[in-house]
């Protein structure tokens, strides 16, 4: 095969070998009648019928009938008869939503991300679609920027677990003949996710030092896991713009990390290295995206327009322009395109797999597993003989998916009302709007008065739309919109019961939310199943066990705040002391309102003293940290163990916590289990000062609790016999 792809190359013109390097929506062509979710402004590109015939890869189209009728058309047109790449972004389910990625995260289920990963796989690749734009493994640690609701956190050993769960999911194991799974492409490389007061497609400035201990971990994992792709950030890293940036992706991605699958740009970021101001012209920034290893342009036309000429000029090697031809058509060949170019495209299948009934059923149970309950002062779980009134902008809304859910439908989603409705007769159930997402009337109240008058208990379905946050989605106020929280301080005066559910893809500042509800339930945006998953939750037919991972701020003044922090020379060691001269603010407190781990569950877990098999680890040695878990309650639970190490002194200051394992379990009333973690020399290297990758001698911490903050604390010292 490796020859029938260099005949191709062979035999491609100059102009031809460009072409495979652009990407165009589906717009472009005649046969398609979509073009997905345009992320972009759509310039004019300047591209002919001819460069349409011979381009690599589309964006976009998805649906059977219409990928093949592209495919076919493309194959009747294309003098060599290349087929296309379909790609599209299939973040969190196809059809089938599932929860959206933060919201994944905080299951802590990697079994269940990697199968929402395989069935979004199998929808997308049954309805044409090759390669999907996921995973997305940013670091993230402020909340103001839109695209946390793409990632899984904040912490960058669990976003790695992850990423390797959703490549698996995606690709599987043989993705020749497995035509059920589809390429994954890692994005956004590198460090999306750090851009200045969380503005999207902003400038980031790290230390080479923080990139590599906090930012690369995530991305490396999907690699190492088969990833074929990686995406471009729009983002400046160490001064130059990502997509130009050759020490970033030739030197560190290409030749220290070994990659050679494909690497594309995200939508116009070629051309945008003009406004980034590294590129005088579309001439230039064709040059040093080329130079930099980039082997697909999305949507501008920089390569196209300029690399036949600075090739025939001698300024470009055409080696440059082969390889990256190459590259594509490797991945043409490995998802088997060339032997069948409608590869899983099939239109009766695809009735049958679309939006089953087994694939809503994993999307509600991991709906269920990614609510996180943060506050419970015995109203819940409700009792189905109580009178509820449902007030809210969320009550009958079917903006429950979250962004980057394009081909889902949110006429099909199952609204917080129909949930109900499942668990309780219409006589026992009053609904209103109350107020609508950002704006409240007197009717509206009057409306939500009388409903909640009726009730013994109110629950408020509150939150974002859908688009307030996703890509170009930075708010710099994380509170709920004013509207909700009026209409919560006025129900409040009813002294009722009254329960919270919020629909929101970032942590929120929950400052006139969390003071005032008994009972607050982070849903995130759930999915298409979330009115299921939230009435089985509310009524304790399942049980919260969903655990942030993203710390709440107690207000957007504390951002960025999260758990593996540093700490300082003049540390705050107890905020009652009013002591002045310490790290502190002076309004409010140093650590989050909720911090990472967090949730609770509808009983009571008691944690035994840490218990080390020794004092000290040696290299080649394993340490054993166990910790007996005991639930005290009257309800069977799953608890999220959660293991955390502290190297006291190193070459380079170290966080306070860093989790490194975790571990789930059953437990029933009564039950006590003892939960037993091994911890090696590798567990405890970080980079140091000259980025080399060692462990130091010297004591460490661990600790072991249910969230990064109540925890139970072991001491131990690593003793190396050589080295640093």
């Amino acid at each position: 095969m490796e020859q029938q792809l260099n005949s191709y190359l062979q035999n491609m013109t100059l102009e031809e070998k460009v072409d495979q390097l652009l990407q165009l929506v589906g717009a472009f062509f005649e046969d398609a009648e979509t073009d997905g979710q345009i992320t972009g402004p759509m310039a004019s590109l300047g591209i002919t019928e001819e460069t349409v015939r011979n381009v690599g890869s589309v964006l976009g189209i998805a649906g059977a009938e219409e990928a093949i009728r592209v495919q076919q058309a493309h194959l009747g047109k294309n003098r060599l008869g290349i087929p296309l790449l379909i790609m599209a972004d299939i973040v969190h389910g196809f059809k089938t939503i599932f929860p959206i990625p933060l919201a994944i995260g905080c299951s802590w289920n990697v079994q269940l991300a990697e199968e929402s990963a395989t069935i979004a796989a199998k929808e997308a690749s049954v309805s044409g679609v090759h390669v999907t734009f996921a995973p997305m493994v940013d670091l993230v640690r402020d909340p103001r920027w839109g695209r946390v609701m793409e990632s899984t956190g904040e912490d960058p050993y669990l976003n790695s677990v992850f990423a390797r769960a959703f490549v698996r999911g995606f690709q599987g194991k043989d993705l020749t003949n497995d035509t059920d799974r589809v390429a994954a492409c890692v994005k956004h490389f590198a460090a999306y996710g750090a851009g200045e007061g969380g503005r999207d497609y902003n400038t980031v400035d790290l230390s080479a030092w923080q990139l590599r201990e906090y930012y690369l971990p995530s991305y490396k994992a999907a690699l190492d896991e088969g990833c074929e792709m990686v995406m471009t950030s729009f983002n400046t890293v160490e001064g130059v713009a990502a997509t130009g940036n050759k020490r970033l992706m030739r030197d560190l991605l290409r030749d220290e990390w070994g990659f050679d699958g494909v690497l594309i740009s995200d939508w116009a970021a070629i051309k945008e290295l003009i406004p980034h101001g590294i590129a005088e012209d579309e001439r230039e920034a064709a040059q040093k995206a080329l130079l930099a290893g980039v082997d697909i342009e999305m949507m501008t036309s920089c390569y196209n327009g300029h690399l036949p000429e600075l090739v025939r000029s001698g300024q470009l090697d055409e080696a440059l322009v082969d390889e990256a031809v190459m590259r594509i058509l490797k991945l043409k060949q490995k998802l088997g395109l060339f032997d069948n170019p409608l590869r899983g495209a099939d239109p009766e299948r695809e009735r049958e797999v679309v939006f089953c009934e087994a694939h809503r059923a994993v999307a509600k149970e991991l709906a269920i597993k990614s609510c996180v309950l943060l506050k419970n002062d015995s109203v819940l779980p409700l009792n189905r003989s109580q009178h509820i009134a449902l007030i809210g902008p969320f009550a009958e809304s079917g903006d429950i998916l979250g962004s980057w859910s394009w081909s889902g439908s949110q006429e099909e989603a199952i609204q917080v009302i129909d949930g109900f409705k499942s668990k309780i007769s219409s006589s026992l159930l009053s609904v209103a709007t109350g107020c609508s997402i950002d704006e409240i009337s007197e009717e509206q109240y009057a409306e939500a008065l009388q409903a909640a008058s009726q009730a013994e208990v109110i629950v408020l379905a509150l939150g974002e739309r859908s688009d307030m946050s996703g890509e170009a989605g930075s708010r710099s106020d994380i509170r709920l919109p004013q509207a909700q929280l009026e209409l919560v301080k006025r129900l409040k005066t009813l002294n009722k019961p009254m329960v919270a559910v919020l629909f929101n893809g970032r942590p929120l500042d929950l400052h006139g939310v969390i003071e005032e509800a008994d009972a607050v339930l982070e849903a995130w945006f759930p999915g298409g199943e979330g009115g299921a998953a939230i009435a089985d939750l509310l009524y304790g037919d399942a049980e919260p066990t969903g655990r942030l991972t993203m710390s709440f701020p107690q207000s957007v003044g504390q951002v960025p705040v999260y758990y593996n922090h540093f700490n300082t020379g003049r540390p705050q060691l107890d905020p009652n002391t009013k002591e002045r001269y310490v790290s502190q603010y002076l309004d409010v407190p140093n650590e989050p309102l909720f911090p990472f781990g967090y949730g609770l569950s509808y009983t009571k877990i008691a944690y035994d003293s840490v218990q080390l098999s020794s004092d000290t680890l040696t290299p080649g040695q394993a340490l054993t940290v166990k910790v007996r878990v005991t639930n005290t309650g009257t309800r069977p639970v799953e608890e999220t163990v959660q293991f955390y190490v502290r190297d006291i002194s190193g070459d380079t200051v170290r966080p306070m916590k860093e989790l490194k394992d975790f571990r789930k379990v059953l437990l029933a009333p009564g039950e006590s289990q003892e939960v037993e973690f091994a911890l090696t020399e590798p567990q405890l290297r970080y980079h140091h000062a000259d980025l080399s990758f060692d462990s130091d001698s010297g004591e460490f911490a661990v600790f072991t609790g249910p969230n990064s903050r109540d925890t139970t604390e072991g001491r131990f010292r690593l003793v190396k016999e050589t080295g640093k």
